[in-house]
């Protein structure tokens, strides 16, 4: 697991040398349910929607308590 020590808190790797602050974090969940996509296509429509996956297969859902959705190909549990 990708994670350091800032002083505004601890981060965790979301792959592809990204980061997100954990105390922004409101939940990390998979893609396959439809609440989730319908959250994506909200977010998109919002221009808050954050495409961290370069490319590949979206693992993972992060909802940030800003509004901000970030979508990542590393798995729930390696981001938390």
């Amino acid at each position: 697991m990708n994670s350091q020590i800032s002083s505004s808190g601890k981060l965790a790797g979301i792959g592809f040398r990204g980061f997100i602050s954990t105390q922004r974090v409101l939940t990390i969940t998979t893609p396959g349910f439809a609440s989730v996509k319908q959250i994506i296509a909200e977010a998109r429509e919002r221009r808050e929607l954050i495409d961290a996956t370069h490319g590949r297969r979206i693992k993972s859902v992060i909802i940030m308590d800003s509004g901000h959705v970030i979508l990542s190909a590393t798995p729930p549990k390696k981001v938390a």
